[in-house]
């Protein structure tokens, strides 16, 4: 499978610990099969360093049977709790060597931080994010699994 990452930097060799803690699914190295918003999270970082967005390629193996993984299918309540508890900094996350679903963007982590905070219920919760488009995401945990089941195939500057 084709994915991509999106940054500032040709990262050929990628690491577990790229991401920064309080991400959706906490700390590893975050691809998507979308190549569109890989692109968009590129320049939105290059605008905030002031440097060049780049793409980078990768192909992942489609068998990971052999990982323990976390694979959520929608926005449900088990979607919502484990975002939550990876947005406060929980290690929840340390359980799986790679973990898929939706990205809780900014619009969508409005909604989450409103139910983190207690102002909005589950149901709520879930009822406002079913309005947003969200887009997918695989963090990659393992660094055995990045490096045996990742291969870097090219970059390129997002125009």
């Amino acid at each position: 499978m084709i994915v991509y990452h999106g940054t500032t930097l040709i990262v050929d060799k990628p690491a577990s610990d790229f991401s920064k803690r309080y991400l959706d699914f906490g700390i590893g190295f975050y691809v998507t099969a979308d190549k569109e918003q890989a692109e968009n999270w590129a320049k939105r970082k290059a605008v905030r360093l002031n440097e060049k967005p780049i793409n980078n390629i990768y192909n992942l193996s489609e068998d990971l049977s052999k990982y323990n993984g976390l694979v959520f299918a929608s926005e449900d309540v088990a979607w919502l709790d484990f975002v939550a508890s990876c947005s406060k900094g929980n290690d929840d996350y340390k359980k799986y060597d790679y973990i898929s679903g939706s990205v809780a963007n900014d619009d969508v982590f409005v909604t989450v931080d409103m139910y983190m905070r207690g102002i909005w219920d589950k149901d709520r919760a879930l009822s406002e994010i079913r309005y947003y488009k969200t887009s997918h995401q695989i963090c990659l945990i393992s660094q055995t699994l990045i490096d045996n089941d990742l291969k870097f195939d090219k970059s390129y500057e997002v125009k």
